[in-house]
């Protein structure tokens, strides 16, 4: 990247964030503090009002503006290539505005770069997966994102597993994420007064009150995870022990079901899963027949055990039918 170009990186760096360390500039430009120093320096001598503040970083001057930017043509294509994505994984809420934010991208777009778009949007696709997962996440994300972003307490109509029974909570949302085929939100329930993970596809009702919480004393969505399994709430853990002939078979689906992580073994693969839902689990598992090993908990084995024998019974009477 020239110099140019990369000052132009850094103004738009700059207004993306309300403070921008200097150690930031320079690892994302592979360059030397001194050399972000001499670029910050040049931008405000060509008259962009950058501010500063010792030991945090430097900020732009409320009320200036970058005059709108040109894409490459890679940016371009990346945008169009996440909107495939956003347009799978995530509610109509999001899908809505990053499709009016596309069409502002492709507005500014020079004919070349709209035809390049043209030709590649019917040649990427993200295709379902075949299985019946629940893949949907009702319509509440954006609204989630605020909530979170401002520190609102929200008032959920949430409806419980695969019951019908519904409950009323109000909780504090911390945190997004996305495993088992669902985005799922971590919250502080002030009913049950602890950590809770609520999947967004079951929550009928959402309100965003006034009501503002003030942040809580566990700083990353990872801890929010161990905090929840520690408490044995909805998320638990699972050790499966794969044969190799059947591993193989797996390595696409087992990302569905909560897949963490796996360990190499003689003959063998250890894989870890977290999920809410060991009934779905199981009956994946159950399909990999002898190939498969559970190793803990003793409930997951307990319900493999349930639907063996339930299998057995059911063509055990087809057989004494005929």
């Amino acid at each position: 990247m020239n110099r140019l170009d990369r000052l132009t990186a850094i103004l738009i760096q700059l207004q993306s964030k309300k403070i921008v360390k200097a150690q930031e500039i320079a690892d994302r430009f592979e360059i030397s503090l001194r050399t972000v120093y001499r670029d910050v320096k040049s931008l405000m001598e060509a008259g962009v009002p950058i501010g500063s503040e010792a030991g945090t970083g430097y900020f732009i001057v409320d009320g200036y503006h970058l005059p709108p930017v040109m894409f490459t043509q890679d940016e371009a294509s990346a945008m169009m290539m996440a909107g495939k994505l956003v347009e799978r994984l995530t509610d109509q809420s999001v899908t809505t505005a990053f499709d009016d934010a596309l069409h502002k991208i492709k507005s500014v777009l020079n004919e070349a770069q709209k035809d390049h778009l043209e030709s590649l949007q019917d040649h990427i696709e993200v295709i379902h997966p075949r299985m019946r997962l629940p893949v949907t996440s009702g319509s509440f994300l954006t609204d989630l994102q605020k909530a979170i972003a401002g520190k609102q307490v929200i008032f959920l109509h949430y409806l419980r597993s695969q019951q019908s029974e519904s409950t009323q909570r109000a909780v504090e949302p911390i945190g997004l994420f996305y495993y088992s085929a669902a985005w799922h939100l971590i919250a502080w329930c002030r009913l049950r007064n602890g950590f809770r993970d609520f999947r967004c596809d079951r929550i009928k009702e959402l309100k965003v009150s006034d009501v503002l919480f003030p942040p809580r004393n566990i700083s990353t969505l990872q801890e929010y995870v161990n905090s929840l399994q520690q408490a044995n709430v909805e998320m638990k853990s699972a050790s499966v022990l794969f044969d190799r002939k059947e591993a193989k078979f797996v390595i696409n689906s087992r990302h569905y079901f909560g897949f963490v992580s796996e360990e190499e073994l003689e003959g063998q693969l250890r894989m870890k899963f977290m999920t809410s839902d060991f009934q779905m689990i199981a009956r994946w598992l159950l399909s990999y027949g002898r190939g498969v090993e559970i190793e803990s908990p003793g409930e997951l084995k307990t319900l493999m055990i349930e639907l063996v024998e339930e299998l057995q019974d059911h063509y055990l009477k087809l057989v004494s039918s005929r």
